[in-house]
């Protein structure tokens, strides 16, 4: 076999290897927490967060109307009882009466109101633990593929990289160390010949080059400097 046709397989594996590599490197990218899991759970948490809070604040409310309730059917009793007779201390009842009636009505108002809010939060987070519920789902399906796309290229590349180390062995040390200079130059170190052309530059090829390409010798376009290959 030709070196150059040699070098030139040492850089289709060489080719594979980046494409490989890269492929792992974008898997490994997309390996860990999703950003939209992480984005919906806190949604999740913060109107869990307020529905704790409502439910307090709901709480806190019947107790207070409780005791206005309680303090309200103490003064209606003392008041319609006859036990007062004095018109001053009667008037003060009756305004008593009509504050807690007022208090009463105001609280019952923004419980009903925190009600209202503690139904639609209550629905808001039901939506919202389907919505996470799915994405989850979602993301552990790709995550275990992933992984399973990881494991498979880590086997390419191990055998791609026990190829290389092969097909290197076979060639004159020197040669391999001017294919990686040209390769770290030009990124691909060898060029196919088709129809007298060189692929790498496009350029028309000389006679005395196409003869010494044809005859399996190192040979470098003189346009570009790469090894030239002739199927």
């Amino acid at each position: 076999m030709g070196v150059a046709k040699q070098l030139y397989q040492l850089q289709e594996v060489d080719l594979e290897l980046e494409s490989n590599e890269q492929a792992l490197k974008q898997i490994t990218s997309q390996l860990g927490e999703s950003q939209e899991v992480v984005r919906v759970r806190n949604r999740l948490t913060l109107e869990r967060q307020r529905l704790e809070e409502l439910g307090r604040q709901q709480h806190s409310l019947e107790w207070e109307v409780d005791d206005i309730v309680t303090k309200l059917t103490a003064a209606e009793e003392k008041l319609y009882s006859g036990s007062v007779g004095n018109p001053k201390e009667l008037t003060n009842l009756q305004h008593e009466v009509d504050g807690l009636k007022l208090r009463r009505g105001q609280l019952e108002d923004k419980a009903l109101d925190i009600m209202d809010q503690v139904e639609l939060t209550t629905a808001s987070v039901a939506t919202i633990s389907s919505e996470l519920k799915t994405l989850e789902a979602k993301w552990h399906s790709q995550q275990q593929q992933l992984s399973t796309d990881m494991e498979q290229l880590k086997a390419i590349l191990s055998n791609l990289k026990h190829k290389r180390q092969l097909l290197s062995a076979e060639i004159d040390p020197e040669v391999v160390e001017l294919y990686h200079e040209l390769k770290k130059q030009k990124r691909t170190a060898v060029a196919k010949v088709e129809q007298g052309i060189c692929r790498g530059c496009r350029i028309s090829l000389s006679a005395t080059e196409l003869q010494r390409a044809r005859s399996g010798s190192l040979t470098q376009c003189s346009s570009c400097g790469r090894i030239l290959f002739l199927a």
